[in-house]
C-alpha cells in the first residue's frame, strides 16, 4: 500500500467530532437538554403550523411566511438535535464523509432559507404598512407561495454546489472542532487546493448577507418612519408586529450568522473551548427561540394555540 499523502488522504472517509469528546463529562445532561429542546421546539412549531393551516382568517401572507419560517425551523431542528443526542448517549464521536456532507447540507439550507425568509417578511411588513390599499394586490397568497418556492430552490442549488465542491476534496486530517459537521470546518482538513471552495463560499455568503441586511434595514426604517405618521392605535399595532420580526431576526443574526461568518472571515485563532461552545450554544438558540417568540408575541397565534391546548387537555374555552 502506498504511503503517499494523496493515497492516505483518499482513505480518510471518517471524521472525529472533537466537540463531542470535549463535553464527554456532561454528555447525559447535554443529551437530555438536546432532546428536550428538540421536542419542545417541534411541539411549538407543529402547533403554529396547525393553527395557520386550519384557521382561514390566518391564511394571509404574514402568517404564511411565519408558517414557512417555523417549518424551516423544524427542518433545521431535526437536522441538529436528534443526531447530537444520539451521539452523546451512544458515546459515538465519529461521522462519515457522506454523513458529514448530508448534515452540512441540511444545516446550511436551514440557515439560508431562514435568512431569505426574514428578508421577505421585512418587505412584506413594509408593504402592509406603507401601501395598505395596494397590499392585497402586491402580496397575494399565490405571490407568497411563489416567493417561498423561489427562496427554497435558489438555496437548494447554492448549498448543493457548495457541498459538491467539498465532496471532490481529499483529506489529510480527521478532527472537526465542533459537535456537528459543516463545510466551513471540513474544508481546512483538505489536502488539495480549496481556493475555488473559499471563493465560492465567501462571494455568495458576503453578497447574500450584505444584500439581505440592506433590504431588511431599509424596510424596517421605512416602516418605522411611516408608523410615526399613523394614528396611535394603528401605529402601536404595526410597531408591535414589526418589533416581533426585529427581535426574531436579531436573535437569528447574532447567533447563527456569527457561527457561520467567523469561519469565512478568519477572525483569528480561538481556544478549543470557544470553538466548540459558540456553535453549540449559537445553533441551539437560533433553532429554538424564534418559534417561541412568534407563538407568544403574535396575538392571533397565541390565542388559537391556547384554545387548541385547552381542547387537548379537555378544558372548556
Amino acid at each position: 500500500m502506498s504511503s503517499s499523502p494523496n493515497n492516505v488522504s483518499v482513505m480518510i472517509t471518517n471524521f472525529v467530532l472533537v466537540g463531542l469528546i470535549e463535553i464527554e463529562s456532561f454528555r447525559y445532561v447535554c443529551a437530555l437538554l438536546a432532546l428536550a429542546l428538540f421536542l419542545v421546539t417541534l411541539f411549538v412549531c407543529s402547533m403554529i403550523v396547525y393553527v395557520i393551516w386550519t384557521e382561514k382568517n390566518l391564511q394571509e401572507p404574514m402568517y404564511i411566511f411565519i408558517c414557512i419560517l417555523v417549518v424551516n425551523v423544524m427542518f433545521g431542528n431535526s437536522s441538529y438535535f436528534p443526531k447530537l443526542a444520539i451521539d452523546l448517549l451512544s458515546g459515538c464521536s465519529t461521522i462519515s464523509l457522506t454523513g458529514c456532507l448530508c448534515q452540512s447540507f441540511c444545516i446550511q439550507l436551514y440557515a439560508w432559507v431562514e435568512m431569505f425568509t426574514f428578508t421577505v417578511m421585512a418587505y412584506d411588513r413594509y408593504l402592509a404598512v406603507g401601501h395598505p390599499l395596494r397590499y392585497h394586490t402586491l402580496m397575494t397568497n399565490i405571490t407568497t407561495q411563489k416567493i417561498s418556492l423561489a427562496i427554497f430552490v435558489f438555496n437548494v442549488i447554492r448549498v448543493t454546489v457548495g457541498v459538491l465542491l467539498t465532496s471532490r476534496l481529499t483529506f489529510c486530517e480527521v478532527n472537526i472542532n465542533n459537535v456537528f459537521c459543516e463545510i466551513m470546518s471540513l474544508q481546512p482538513l483538505a489536502c488539495n487546493d480549496i481556493t475555488i471552495n473559499v471563493l465560492f463560499g465567501k462571494t455568495l455568503t458576503l453578497s447574500s448577507v450584505i444584500g439581505c441586511l440592506l433590504v431588511i434595514t431599509y424596510c424596517y426604517i421605512r416602516t418605522v418612519v411611516i408608523c410615526l405618521k399613523l394614528s396611535l392605535e394603528s401605529s402601536q399595532k404595526a410597531l408591535h408586529t414589526l418589533m416581533t420580526h426585529v427581535l426574531a431576526f436579531s436573535i437569528y443574526a447574532v447567533t447563527f450568522l456569527f457561527v457561520n461568518l467567523r469561519y469565512r472571515l478568519n477572525w483569528g485563532s480561538v481556544s478549543m473551548q470557544v470553538d466548540i461552545i459558540i456553535p453549540l450554544i449559537g445553533t441551539s438558540i437560533a433553532i429554538t427561540v424564534n418559534p417561541l417568540i412568534y407563538g407568544i408575541r403574535t396575538k392571533a397565534l397565541r390565542e388559537k394555540i391556547l384554545c387548541n391546548l385547552q381542547k387537548i387537555v379537555g378544558k372548556p374555552k
